[in-house]
């Protein structure tokens, strides 16, 4: 494949204007700050919506960011109407989580790892303390539910195999992707992370359940033991 080389002229710059929510086959084609003023037409002006918005993006570095913004911390920024906000905020968040689950549920979720680290990045990724949770597969390793199961300190979780196991016999899981974040931005497995793979793979193995993967997430970034050939 031949490179091509970037042009060295600037691209126009384009005069930014308030998103309209009636028109959404133009929102492809705005910015960040413009598609959360889509989300919030109507709670405030369309100027002042944009000129929050972009503070919004700005304090909290990014969408991600945004969409996990509690009421509290949205309250922070000047303007009007927090509470609005946020309600829909949390709306569009939902709608995006939705939206990844089903494609986990309607097809193998070893065919869309890129879903599967999309969905576990929206869940626990942000979270300021260590989260043990599970994707509960069928035969085909579709969805059938995912299920926080532990929760922890900053650095460390207590996991019971016991208790993982009671939960996928509880959904008849045929197999299982196990996850869990790592605040301090590392994706990098430790010792510890790799004994408990072990142990919960033994583990649910004595009731026909597979381990499919376990995947450790931060902010921006997520590691796979499967592919990094750990299981």
């Amino acid at each position: 494949m031949t490179a091509v080389k970037p042009s060295t002229y600037p691209a126009p710059r384009r005069r930014a204007r308030p998103a309209s929510a009636g028109e959404p086959a133009d929102l492809e084609a705005r910015s960040d700050a413009e598609v959360v003023a889509a989300v919030l037409a109507g709670v405030d002006g369309p100027e002042r919506v944009l000129s929050w918005a972009r503070a919004a993006l700005a304090r909290f570095d990014g969408i991600d960011g945004v969409l996990h913004a509690t009421a509290a911390e949205l309250a922070t920024l000047p303007g009007s109407e927090t509470q609005g906000h946020h309600g829909r905020l949390q709306a569009a968040r939902e709608l995006m989580l939705r939206a990844l689950r089903e494609r986990l549920a309607r097809g193998p979720a070893l065919s869309s790892p890129q879903a599967v680290g999309h969905f576990l990045q929206a869940q626990i990724a942000r979270r300021p303390h260590e989260v043990f949770a599970a994707l509960f597969l069928d035969a085909q390793h579709r969805l059938l539910a995912f299920e926080e199961l532990f929760r922890g300190t900053l650095t460390q979780t207590a996991v019971y195999p016991r208790e993982v196991v009671k939960r996928a016999l509880a959904h008849n899981a045929a197999g299982v992707i196990l996850a869990h974040n790592h605040p301090s931005g590392t994706t990098e497995p430790s010792h510890a992370d790799e004994l408990l793979t072990r142990t919960l793979a033994e583990a649910l193995g004595i009731v026909d359940v597979r381990v499919v993967d376990h995947v450790i997430v931060a902010r921006g970034a997520c590691l796979s033991f499967a592919e990094r050939g750990l299981l």
